[in-house]
């Protein structure tokens, strides 16, 4: 059972910045896909970034190429997402996942991740 641990996420006003840490416990694969998924009041839930953590392949949504970047550090079982010029449509319930292989033109399909954090929100004020 691999458990998720979300942290870094808070308030912050339009244009600033926050990093989030995605670290996990457990049995992990050699190698596996992490993601990163949003959902704001009232919308579906979108993936956001993902990467893998043997090659350190990314993906992004359109929404947020450019402003958002995603890392690893494998020695720490952590996934980051660094947000700058962050906007009000970016608040959300910010949640990691991963599963051990997700093609990657299915990279933002909830349905194929198993295991969940429990999520950590990001307030953006205009």
């Amino acid at each position: 059972q691999v458990q998720l641990v979300e942290s870094g996420g808070g308030s912050v006003q339009a244009g600033g910045s926050l990093r989030l840490s995605c670290q996990a416990f457990g049995w992990l694969p050699l190698q596996y896909c992490v993601v990163w998924f949003r959902q704001a009041p009232g919308k579906e839930r979108e993936g956001v970034a993902s990467i893998y953590t043997g090659s350190g392949t990314t993906y992004y949504a359109d929404s947020v190429k450019g402003r958002f970047t995603i890392s690893k550090d494998n020695t720490k079982s952590t996934v980051y997402l660094q947000m700058d010029s962050l906007k009000p449509e970016d608040s959300a319930m910010y949640y990691c996942a991963t599963a051990a292989f997700v093609p990657g033109d299915s990279w933002s399909h909830e349905g194929r991740y198993k295991n969940w954090g429990q999520g950590t929100q990001v307030t953006v004020s205009s």
